[in-house]
């Protein structure tokens, strides 16, 4: 069944390669897909459109799919090119004329953008709901060890002191600057395009207001050209936020991968979380976050991707986007997996409490000297190239005594601080 049949068939090949995975994919949507179309009907029986009766008997069968779609038990089959046309055969199939009037008023252009709209506010809760998650992790960390020195490195070279606690804190904090573009991307998503049908409007009195309350969203999208540009701008916003999330946790997993090797020491995890080699018997690889990193990149592209896709088409609907659907519900399940899996292997986290207590480390604590004199009343160029001086004549000892109050320094987490900011991100 197509909603565009007119009496007439394509040929297989183009319909193979039109459809694509579409039917896949539409199995995402079809909870929503069922929830557009019951605001829909209800908006229709309030214009006069539909009758009380047929409202009814829509109703209850769109309560039936509903249960099939919640029971995993819901198909498109290949004889259906999406979800729009199964969900109204099935309407049909039971109702008869009442079945065939649910498309009334609609586009099945603006379907898929309610489809898309609902589906991205949904992700996107659940997406930074497992953030939160994270996010507690790594600050309930940083609180337990904020008391143990790690050491810091610039340009890959021994640095300066750092600890655990500012270590894991800054991961934390990092998090809040993604839910922000998150949020942005949710608030974009939260306007209803519905009534916009194939992007020019309806000469049926339809109530654009009355959809947008039964679906819960804050706005609607109220030039219906607009809305049909949303197609695309609203894929793209969401697509930063899901990118900005996978640079923290792929840098988080480039530190993880580091800290493990012998070179560093930092960390380690237990032996059942990680993985060995076929011919090496002593490794311990840190294959979970290598992959997270890998992953984490790809999503970091998905911006470019969508850009690209879109960046030269003209107002108005194009086939091009539906293409869309694939690279972001890609990324969007891609990146909930890594976020629960770091959560889970943060939970066993083994720190090296003695790392910094290695020779090597010595030279973190020049500046904490450097400031000592500048303390004791000497100018800052002069204690520069006083410790200078005894490190390069191989008389440098250090002062491992490590004072650092102000906020968000080693002695002064702010972890409560960054907590309150993390609330008021999420609203």
């Amino acid at each position: 069944m197509k909603l565009w049949d007119k009496g007439y068939s394509i040929e297989k090949n183009i319909e193979t390669f039109t459809v694509g995975n579409d039917r896949e994919l539409d199995l995402h949507l079809a909870k929503y897909d069922v929830l557009g179309s019951l605001a829909h009907a209800q908006m229709l029986k309030e214009i006069g459109l539909l009758s009380a009766e047929e409202l009814e008997g829509i109703e209850k069968e769109i309560s039936l799919i509903l249960k099939q779609i919640v029971e995993d038990s819901f198909e498109i089959e290949d004889h259906f090119e999406d979800v729009h046309s199964k969900v109204e055969h099935l309407l049909t199939e039971k109702l008869g004329e009442a079945g065939k009037k649910i498309h009334t008023a609609r586009s099945r252009n603006d379907q898929v953008l309610v489809d898309l709209h609902l589906f991205a506010r949904d992700e996107l809760q659940e997406v930074k709901g497992l953030i939160r998650k994270l996010f507690d992790r790594l600050i309930s960390l940083s609180e337990q060890y904020k008391g143990v020195l790690l050491p810091g490195y610039t340009h890959f070279q021994v640095a300066m002191p750092s600890s655990f606690g500012l270590w894991f804190g800054a991961y934390a904090e990092s998090l809040i600057d993604d839910i922000h573009l998150l949020n942005a991307a949710y608030k974009i998503a939260d306007q209803n395009p519905l009534g916009s049908a194939a992007g020019y409007g309806s000469s049926f009195p339809i109530n654009r207001t009355s959809t947008t309350e039964k679906m819960g969203f804050t706005t609607l999208k109220y030039n219906s050209v607009a809305a049909q540009m949303s197609r695309g701008k609203l894929e793209k916003s969401i697509s930063f936020g899901l990118a900005s999330a996978a640079g923290t946790l792929s840098k988080l997993s480039m530190d993880v991968c580091l800290y493990m090797s012998q070179n560093f020491g930092f960390v380690t995890f237990p032996d059942h979380l990680t993985t060995g080699s076929s011919i090496m018997p002593h490794k311990k690889n840190p294959d979970v976050f290598e992959l997270v990193r890998a992953k984490c990149n790809k999503i970091q592209a998905l911006p470019t991707e969508l850009i690209m896709v879109t960046n030269n088409l003209p107002s108005g609907y194009h086939r091009d986007f539906q293409i869309l659907k694939e690279s972001l519900f890609s990324a969007l399940f891609t990146l909930k997996s890594c976020l629960k899996i770091s959560e889970y292997m943060l939970q066993h986290i083994i720190i090296n409490k003695k790392a910094i207590d290695d020779p090597k480390y010595d030279y973190l604590y020049t500046v904490e000297s450097v400031n000592k004199e500048v303390i004791n009343g000497l100018p800052f160029r002069e204690a520069y190239q006083k410790v200078g001086q005894a490190v390069q004549a191989g008389t440098y000892v250090p002062d491992k005594d490590v004072k650092h109050a102000h906020e968000g320094s080693i002695g002064n987490l702010c972890n409560e601080e960054i907590k309150e900011k993390m609330r008021e991100a999420l609203g």
